[in-house]
């Protein structure tokens, strides 16, 4: 059994999902998932299906290049095709905090995440037993200011040969420059808490404390050139009150942190994120 994930973006207009339903059917696909949205404002078409396709008559190739032909061509769409055979390659980024990458690792360890890592990148070298623990490579690459574009290159040649799909940002405390985004557009998932801009710094839960904030939250995000200020993902909060010490909203938005970003890798290795003009659709 062959299953196929088609994403689809195009200017909206009537007879798309009739169109690509028939098309799928008519290639003896059986669709088991279908959804879509239509942003009424910018008058945009967002379509996700799953389709299974059983015997060895299947061929991706045919299918692409008969729905390019066919579909894509006439309503002018923007669209993936993915298998559900493609295991996608994930790169941990990470530095001296842990929780994030215990989590993701765990999730890895007991199969809820169906992706390879295959290795991990630090600019510390405290979380090396971790990785050493997962039987995960580990490359320690310093950065500073000096040699942050030789940074880079090692990580990109890293990333090169081990053929990485998409990163993730596990509370990997340096700015990523413009040229790994461009690399990977839409495929550098980053996690902070929630109080961003109105707590920067190094310490924004005292300066939360402080302010006796009542709730709390966590967002995942897509990486762009402004800081902070990717596609989200995925974000959740929490209620917090003055009973509640600096370090109960530390342990707290450790906890946002590790849930809110697992969440969205789940979502972006299931597919169901789609990007345009800095906002995305994630369907069920």
């Amino acid at each position: 059994m062959n299953t196929i994930t088609l994403l689809i973006s195009c200017k909206d207009q009537k007879g798309i999902i009739a169109n690509v339903t028939n098309f799928i059917h008519n290639q003896d696909g059986n669709i088991v998932y279908v959804d879509q949205h239509v942003d009424r404002e910018q008058e945009i078409f967002f379509m996700r299906t799953e389709s299974e396709f059983s015997g060895n008559d299947f061929n991706l190739e045919t299918f692409k290049a008969e729905f390019n032909k066919t579909i894509a061509s006439a309503f002018d769409m923007k669209w993936r095709i993915y298998t559900s055979i493609e295991k996608a390659k994930m790169a941990l980024f990470v530095s001296k905090y842990d929780h994030c990458l215990y989590d993701i690792l765990g999730r890895y360890n007991s199969g809820e995440l169906n992706v390879e890592i295959p290795f991990i990148i630090s600019n510390h070298k405290d979380l090396k037993p971790i990785a050493n623990s997962f039987n995960i490579p580990f490359y320690y690459i310093p950065v500073t200011k000096d040699i942050k574009n030789e940074a880079e290159e090692k990580q990109l040649k890293l990333l090169e040969e081990h053929k990485v799909n998409f990163i993730v940002l596990a509370r990997y405390m340096q700015i990523v420059s413009d040229k790994l985004i461009n690399k990977f557009p839409n495929k550098i998932i980053n996690i902070h808490h929630s109080f961003l801009p109105a707590f920067v710094g190094a310490k924004p839960y005292h300066s939360a404390y402080k302010r006796g904030v009542k709730i709390i939250g966590a967002t995942s995000h897509y990486v762009t050139e402004e800081l902070d200020a990717g596609p989200i993902i995925e974000q959740d909060v929490t209620s917090v009150s003055h009973t509640h010490s600096i370090h109960d909203l530390i342990a707290k938005g450790r906890d946002l942190e590790k849930i809110v970003l697992s969440n969205a890798i789940k979502l972006h290795l299931n597919r169901k994120v789609m990007v345009y003009n800095n906002k995305t659709v994630i369907f069920s």
